[in-house]
């Protein structure tokens, strides 16, 4: 059984739900974030496991639709993944000197906030050995280290993405990919002990238990990991009512019955929230949303933890909408669910066209794409050329003009047109447009969106 705010028992349900709605949201990302992890770097037997900690795991083919990890995964990149385990020791990340294409190292925290980037445009494509530490390292830095990062949770995610252009490309830029490392620091400095980190049991990852009163054993895990700041302490008191507890495993066996109704109750609506938020997303808390009939732009939805800690409704709507998203000068998604008149997207009622006009095309430094997703699992859909984007990389013909028309439909098209057909599935499909590097204008207010979707009469 639980204390309510003034010792006394029970806990009001209202205010149960109340502090465990507020939990919820501030959890959500969180959650997400574990449920990756624990699939990638902890349970073996998971079909999406790809190895221990500190070790990078590349991804040498362009993702297709068997891949399944993430909600709508590029198809413009190579990817290499690497779980940072950050208990015993830092870890360093090698990164080389690219020149010739785009790529990025982007480091996310346990909040699911980016807290480091290097890469063509962070670090000028410049090669550099950076450690990253988590909270209780105390260290001296080696000398020949670029930079420190430093993260408040013990473990971090790092995502590397190299640009491919095309299948002919496929082998350089594997190329450039083999050339990045994750080492520990005391293998980096060639030491011959390697401390391991021990103490700590992984719950496992149960979607139901994390969407119900369950989430407190997750929530009380997760908390154990991360150096909660200062401001955020009066919140973890509140939490601490409904049994929430840093490092208690079982937390939610503690919760009398009643009270767990409530929390039940608070769940549910911090669910329908986040959902409601993530549909109709508007101007607020550092957001900024533009729309047309088609196309929804939005910039501050992900970002560094200064900007992030104190918006945990615009975090978990970040995890909701697009799991590990770039900083807006990294990348730019516009996404496009319904045609010019406002109707959802479906490849099996209806053909579409995109028509760029010369001025129209994306303002990029790097390179931009649109990508098809099949609806609801916002995956890449299988077609039979094997074609999940087009972009400014791709054979595509432009108009004498400079104009771009892109046919998105079910069927095949005429062939004089299949260069320039982006396959969609025969049901509900959403367009993701990503802008790599866009240009200041671009994510400006009023922000950039490309041309209304229209339906073929």
């Amino acid at each position: 059984m639980v204390q309510s705010a003034d010792g006394q028992l029970p806990l009001p349900a209202e205010r149960a739900e109340a502090i465990a709605k507020e939990a919820y949201v501030y959890a959500y990302p969180m959650l997400e974030n574990y449920r990756t992890m624990y699939v990638q770097a902890i349970d073996r037997s998971a079909k999406g496991y790809e190895g221990p900690f500190n070790a990078l795991h590349r991804k040498t083919d362009l993702l297709g639709p068997e891949f399944k990890d993430v909600v709508r995964p590029n198809n413009d990149t190579l990817y290499a993944f690497a779980w940072l385990e950050l208990r015993a020791q830092p870890v360093v990340i090698t990164v080389p000197r690219v020149e010739d294409r785009y790529y990025s190292v982007q480091l996310i925290d346990l909040f699911t906030q980016n807290i480091g980037y290097f890469g063509t445009r962070a670090t000028d494509g410049a090669a550099g050995k950076y450690l990253v530490a988590g909270p209780t390292w105390r260290g001296a830095t080696p000398r020949n280290v670029t930079d420190v990062i430093r993260s408040d949770g013990a473990f971090v995610y790092c995502i590397i993405r190299v640009e491919v252009r095309g299948p002919p490309d496929l082998a350089a830029a594997t190329a450039s990919l083999e050339r990045f490392h994750v080492t520990p620091m005391n293998v980096f400095l060639g030491r011959s002990r390697v401390p391991l980190a021990t103490g700590i049991t992984f719950p496992r990852y149960d979607a139901q238990k994390a969407t119900s009163a369950g989430f407190v054993d997750y929530l009380s895990f997760l908390l154990a990991q991360v150096d909660v700041p200062e401001s955020e302490r009066p919140m973890m008191q509140r939490f601490a009512e409904i049994g929430i507890e840093p490092g208690v495993l079982s937390a939610s066996l503690q919760i009398d019955a009643p009270t767990r109704d409530a929390v039940e109750a608070g769940v549910g609506k911090a669910l329908v929230e986040i959902s409601t938020i993530a549909q109709r997303l508007s101007n607020q808390d550092g957001v900024t949303v533009r729309a047309n009939e088609s196309w929804v732009g939005t910039v501050g939805l992900f970002g560094a933890p200064e900007s992030m800690r104190s918006k945990p409704g615009v975090r978990a709507t970040a995890a909701m909408i697009g799991l590990y998203g770039n900083d807006a000068e990294e990348a730019y998604y516009p996404v496009g669910n319904t045609d010019a008149l406002g109707d959802d997207l479906d490849g099996a009622a209806d053909r579409y066209v995109l028509h760029f006009e010369k001025d129209q095309l994306p303002p990029v430094e790097g390179f931009w794409s649109i990508t098809m997703y099949s609806l609801p699992d916002q995956l890449l859909v299988a077609n039979p050329i094997e074609r999940y984007s087009l972009g400014d990389r791709s054979p595509v013909r432009y108009g004498r003009d400079g104009s771009l028309t892109i046919y998105v439909q079910h069927e095949r098209p005429r062939e004089e047109e299949i260069s320039n057909w982006l396959p969609a599935p025969n049901g509900p499909f959403s367009l993701q447009m990503r802008m790599y590097l866009p240009k200041p204008e671009a994510i400006t207010p009023p922000l950039y969106l490309p041309p209304l979707v229209e339906r073929v009469r």
